[in-house]
C-alpha cells in the first residue's frame, strides 16, 4: 500500500514556532513539557478534518494567550484565517482583576465568543478543550476533588458549569467522534459528585 503525501508545510511550520514559543514551559499540576497539550489538541482536530489553518491554529491555540507571542506576530507567520483563529482561543484578561478574581467572567466570556463564533473556531476549540477535559478526567480519577485546588477557583461546581456551558457552545459538533468524547468525559467527571 502506497502512501499519501500530503502538503503539512504549514503544520510542521506551526508546530515548530509552538515548540519555541513554549520551551521551558510545563503543564500546570503536570511533570511534562506544555507541549504536549498544544499536540494533543491538533491531534483531536485532524480527527475532524485535514484543513492546514485549523490544524495550525490548534497547535497555536495557547501560544498568544500563555507566551510572549502577539497576535500580530502569529497573523505576520501564519496569515488572517490562523491568526483569527488563534485570537478566537485566547482569553482576554480584566483589568484591575488577578486571574482569581476574573476566573468567572474570563470563562463567561469565552463561552459567549464561543457560541457566536463559526464552525473553524469550534474545530479548534474542541481540540483544546477536549485535550483539557481528558487530563481532567485522569487526574480526578487519580486523586478526587484535590484536582480543583490546581486551578484559579477551586469550586467543583464552577468547573462544571463552565465545561456544561461549553458543551453547548460546541453543540453544532455533535456526532463527531471528539464531542462525544468530551460529554462522556464531562458526565463521568461531574455526575461522580455530591454537587
Amino acid at each position: 500500500m502506497s502512501k499519501k503525501n500530503i502538503d503539512s508545510s504549514l503544520l510542521d511550520k506551526a508546530i515548530t514556532f509552538a515548540v519555541h514559543a513554549h520551551s521551558g514551559t510545563e503543564r500546570r499540576g503536570k511533570s511534562f513539557p506544555y507541549i504536549v497539550h498544544p499536540l494533543e489538541a491538533v491531534e483531536i482536530v485532524a480527527t475532524i478534518t485535514p484543513d492546514q489553518e485549523l490544524l495550525a491554529a490548534a497547535v497555536l491555540h495557547d501560544v498568544v494567550e500563555d507566551t510572549e507571542v502577539s497576535i500580530e506576530a502569529i497573523r505576520d507567520e501564519f496569515g488572517e484565517r490562523v491568526a483569527s483563529l488563534v485570537a478566537s482561543e485566547s482569553e482576554e484578561r480584566i483589568e484591575g482583576k488577578n486571574k482569581e478574581e476574573s476566573w468567572h467572567e474570563r470563562k463567561q466570556a469565552a463561552i459567549s465568543r464561543l457560541a457566536n463564533a463559526c464552525s473553524d473556531a469550534k474545530i479548534v476549540a474542541i481540540g483544546d478543550k477536549l485535550s483539557n477535559m481528558r487530563a481532567i478526567y485522569r487526574d480526578y480519577c487519580e486523586i478526587g476533588d484535590a484536582l480543583w485546588s490546581r486551578f484559579h477557583t477551586s469550586d467543583p461546581k464552577e468547573h462544571e458549569w463552565h465545561y456544561r456551558e461549553l458543551a453547548c457552545a460546541l453543540s453544532e459538533l455533535k456526532g463527531t467522534f471528539a464531542y462525544e468524547e468530551f460529554i462522556n468525559l464531562i458526565d463521568k467527571v461531574f455526575n461522580n459528585t455530591d454537587r
